[in-house]
């Protein structure tokens, strides 16, 4: 019983960690959807898109039902699974992710949670491990890229939430307001600080 009710959870919130992931890209221009955002690079497709490789290659490899799309070997890995190249359309990816998820998703719903999965990427004693791990960790990289798109997103154009439903008009002079408050206290305690 309580396990049925783990899965349905961990499996509940990655589907909303997806589509809160997904949300970040309406209604962005196809250069604000791809360019660098960071020092590093990362940007909102390549964030999509990797999210989508990193499901694929945890919910198909390591419980040898290996994803119908291609993926880069992880020790060719170059990168190229965080953002988008020209020739990739939004809609691919996009796509690309909607089957992982349905592959991912048929990989939860026939396996039990303590299905045996080995992860060859992970160190000794963490390599032989089993559904319920995988549910967790992927869903935890979901959630932790999904708050670098919150964050990214915010910074193009103010706009924050997990769905369109949450997102309400920004006052900006407010947001300026509060924004200011906060400046003002890191300020204030820097002078004091020893």
């Amino acid at each position: 019983m309580i396990d049925d009710f783990a899965k349905d959870n961990l499996h509940g919130r990655l589907r909303r960690e997806r589509e809160a992931l997904l949300w970040k890209l309406d209604g962005l221009s196809e250069y604000d959807a791809r360019r660098p955002l960071t020092s590093s690079g990362t940007n909102l497709l390549g964030l999509v898109k990797h999210v989508a490789c990193v499901e694929a290659r945890y919910f198909g490899e390591v419980f040898d039902r290996p994803s119908p799309e291609p993926l880069p070997r992880w020790q060719d890995h170059d990168g190229s699974d965080l953002w988008a190249s020209e020739d990739e359309t939004r809609d691919q990816i996009i796509e690309f992710c909607r089957r992982t998820w349905k592959h991912s998703d048929a990989t939860i719903n026939e396996l039990p949670l303590d299905a045996p999965g080995h992860v060859p990427w992970w160190p000794e004693p963490y390599l032989h491990t089993n559904l319920f791990a995988v549910m967790v960790h992927v869903l935890g990289e979901s959630m932790r890229h999904a708050g670098h798109a919150d964050i990214l997103r915010e910074g193009l154009d103010g706009r924050t939430g997990l769905r369109a439903e949450h997102a309400k008009q920004v006052d900006e002079e407010a947001r300026a307001a509060y924004r200011a408050k906060i400046e003002q206290a890191a300020r204030s305690a820097a002078s004091i600080a020893p």
